[in-house]
Formats: C-alpha cells, sequence, structure tokens
C-alpha cells in the first residue's frame, strides 16, 4: 500500500480505529428550507483529517449551507465525506508544512496563531464546531457567532496535568510545558468572549462551560445513524447469544482493561472490537474467554450489536456514540454512570454502575445476570431515537433561526454567564 493509501485509510478511521464509509446516504440531511436558506453563513472546524463523530455534525451543516465558506486549520483531501469535500474549504498557513497530517497534534503551540488565518466576512452568522480552536475565530462586529463546542480545550483545562504527568521526569521541560498551558488557558478562556451563544454536546460539556468560561450553553447532543443500527429484521436471527461486546479504540482511557479485566475474573465471554496501542497489553492480560477482532466495517459492528448479550462501556465520554447505537439495535447497554453515557442509558435499558473499578463493573454484570438481565429492546430503540439525525438537525437549525433569522439582530458577544437555558 503506498503512503497515500495509507494515509486516506488512516483518515477514515472512526472512534474505535476502523475504516468507515466517508458518506451514508441514511445521515444524509437536506439543504434549509424558509427564511435560514438565504443565510451568509461562515462554518469553521479545527482541522479535516477524518470522518468522525464532530464531521458527521458538520456534514449536516454543510448540506443545510452549502454555499458557505468552510474555515480549518488543515485539510487533507479526500479524508470527509463528498458533502464536506464539496465545501469551499480555506485552511491555514499549517496546510503548507512537509508532512504536518504526521504530526499536526504536536502543533498545538501554533494553532492559536494559526486560527488568525481565519477571517470571514460578509456574513449572517459564524458557526463554529470546536474542541481546540475554532471557537476562537474573529467575527465581525455585530454578527451572533454560534459555538457548537465538543468540550473545552482538553489541553487547557481537565487533561492538562495528565499532559504534564508526561514530563514528571525532565523538570525542564515539565516548567516550560506548565507555563505554555498557562498561557494557552488564559487565551482559550479570553477567546470564548468572542462566542455569543454556546451549544453543548451533553449536560456534561454544558457543566464544563460553566465551570472554564463562566457561561451558560443549550445542550443538544449529536446525531446518530439510527436508520443504519436497527435491530435485526424479520429475515434475520434477533436471538441473543451468551457474549459480551466492547466497541472502543484501545487507548488507556477507554478503560478497556476493566472490561477485559471483568469478563476473565467472571469467564464470561467478552467480544473486543477495535483497534489501538493497548492491544498488546490487553490481550496479555485477557482470559481464555475474550476475542480480539481489530477493527471491523459497520456492517460486522451492527451484526455484533444485535446479537450480543449487551455492551460494556467502563470508559468516561463527553457524550458516547457508540452505547446509542447499540441502544437503536435494541441492545442492553452496561456503563459507567458518569459522563455522557449516564445522559443516555439507565437502569430501564440496561445497568448504570458507580465507580470506574474491574470490581464495581463486575458486581453490575452479576446482579443483572441476578435480576434475569432485564431490558425491553423496544424500549432501548425508542431511547436512541431521540438522538436521530432528523431530530438534531431540527434543534440545530432552529438554534439558528432563532439567532440569525432574517428579524433577528446582531447580538454582542457576552464575557459572563448567561442564563439563556431552553
Amino acid at each position: 500500500m503506498d503512503a497515500s493509501v495509507r494515509e486516506a485509510d488512516t483518515a477514515k478511521r472512526d472512534r474505535a480505529g476502523m475504516l468507515v464509509a466517508p458518506e451514508r446516504g441514511a445521515m444524509a440531511a437536506q439543504p434549509a428550507e424558509g427564511p435560514i436558506a438565504g443565510l451568509r453563513v461562515a462554518l469553521v472546524h479545527d482541522w479535516l483529517t477524518g470522518m468522525r463523530g464532530g464531521e458527521k455534525c458538520l456534514e449536516v451543516l454543510c448540506r443545510a449551507f452549502p454555499d458557505a465558506t468552510l474555515y480549518t486549520l488543515l485539510h487533507r483531501k479526500g479524508s470527509t465525506s463528498s458533502v464536506i469535500e464539496r465545501m469551499a474549504i480555506r485552511t491555514s498557513g499549517l496546510q503548507s508544512i512537509p508532512g504536518v497530517f504526521r504530526h499536526y497534534r504536536h502543533l498545538l503551540p501554533v494553532m492559536p496563531m494559526a486560527s488568525r488565518a481565519w477571517k470571514p466576512r460578509d456574513v449572517d452568522v459564524v458557526i463554529s464546531l470546536s474542541h481546540c480552536v475554532a471557537k476562537a475565530v474573529r467575527v465581525p462586529a455585530g454578527v451572533p457567532h454560534i459555538c457548537y463546542c465538543f468540550t473545552p480545550m482538553r489541553y487547557a483545562w481537565d487533561g492538562r496535568e495528565a499532559y504534564l504527568e508526561s514530563w514528571r521526569r525532565r523538570p525542564v521541560r515539565l516548567a516550560a510545558a506548565r507555563f505554555f498551558l498557562e498561557r494557552l488557558r488564559r487565551w482559550d478562556e479570553r477567546t470564548s468572549r468572542r462566542v455569543t451563544h454556546f451549544v453543548a454536546i451533553s449536560e456534561t460539556i454544558r457543566d464544563r462551560i460553566a465551570a472554564c468560561y463562566r457561561r451558560d450553553s443549550r445542550v443538544i447532543p449529536p446525531p446518530v445513524d439510527t436508520d443504519f443500527y436497527t435491530p435485526a429484521g424479520p429475515q434475520e436471527s434477533s436471538s441473543r447469544e451468551d457474549f459480551y461486546l466492547v466497541v472502543s479504540a484501545l487507548v488507556p482511557y477507554k478503560r478497556v482493561d476493566q472490561a477485559v479485566a471483568a469478563c476473565s475474573r467472571l469467564d464470561r465471554p467478552l467480544v473486543v472490537i477495535g483497534a489501538g496501542p493497548e492491544r498488546p497489553r490487553l490481550e496479555a492480560m485477557a482470559g481464555p474467554t475474550v476475542r480480539f477482532l481489530g477493527w471491523q466495517s459497520d456492517e460486522a459492528i451492527r451484526d455484533h450489536y444485535r446479537r450480543c448479550r449487551a455492551l460494556l462501556f467502563p470508559g468516561e465520554e463527553d457524550f458516547g456514540i457508540v452505547p446509542v447505537e447499540a441502544l437503536a439495535c435494541g441492545t442492553p447497554v452496561i456503563a459507567l454512570g458518569r459522563g455522557g453515557a449516564a445522559e443516555t442509558v439507565d437502569n430501564s435499558v440496561g445497568r448504570l454502575y458507580g465507580e470506574p473499578t474491574i470490581e464495581c463493573l463486575m458486581a453490575s454484570l452479576q446482579s443483572w445476570e441476578m435480576a434475569g438481565c432485564p431490558h425491553d429492546p423496544r424500549h432501548a430503540r425508542g431511547r436512541a431515537e431521540e438522538f436521530a439525525l432528523g431530530v438534531f438537525t431540527r434543534r440545530i437549525l432552529g438554534l439558528i433561526g432563532e439567532v440569525a433569522g432574517p428579524s433577528k439582530p446582531g447580538v454582542p458577544p457576552r464575557p459572563h454567564l448567561a442564563l439563556d437555558r431552553p
């Protein structure tokens, strides 16, 4: 495989390290209609290097506003869906750095400066989709700026100590990193004032926005492809088999090791779908009941959702699309009761457990099994449909209409907590 093909494949790996089709018809949204169809829109996204959950949110807005200009730090051509690739895409100076797509995550120190290249003009509204620097875009005076926030910048806030920990044995570099992250935090908080309306992907992120930026936000969860992830049809087997399932990137913060250890100790069959640097360690610790399948197609994942006893979700995510995909297939979910999963899963569609430990997960599995593995696939499906593409599209376009419809005046930035709860 040549380098260009290998780069394209890497760009299309999703949340479990698996290759994904860049576009699926079921996830299509229609162009905006009515008064907002004539809005002059600028879209801003941190970088375009793959088709993950954030890009699927962006795709909805690209379909709604196909004439918008899309600003981003980097664009690896062909790495996103055809809907996004057709946009007028403007990049920053980082685009011209040789080999940038292999090392761009190490360019965090210069990303704030690179974002200065974004200069939207003659627009009615700016919409940023941000987990890093996209929300820092400078907008013309009086133009509303809606930020769909996946999370405040991790290195500056909740991921700061984890980043510094990697430099503990190098005191000079540790001091330099501490100084840089402190400056980055101040910059991130200061540029949050350029946003007039924050939108959070979950209540977890709403709380984080309030803590970091002292701003309130409206919650609009990201879309899940409930037209693709469905229960087994009448011509297919719908019986549950005797194995638990994990679908995840194999990286430390996903806590896949806890699911592997719990099922190994309890002698329960477990199938792990996903790829990542943790795989050798996980295979070494796994008992004979655990199987690793590596990355799989979306169709294979759906098949496993439909057949497994339950999905195990031991990580703490900002939202967590995987549990909702499983629910859409009528599958029970046993998840850590923190982060976004606590907002989509409860004991009516599976089981939540309180502490991120192997023992707590084991106890949850045992109590759920002793109760007869209760779950109602129709109720699980109904829960997932609350996050369908159509729901997301109506909510996000409705908000844009509220903020920037033809009769709406420009709204100046609000530097303090804004109590605009829906």
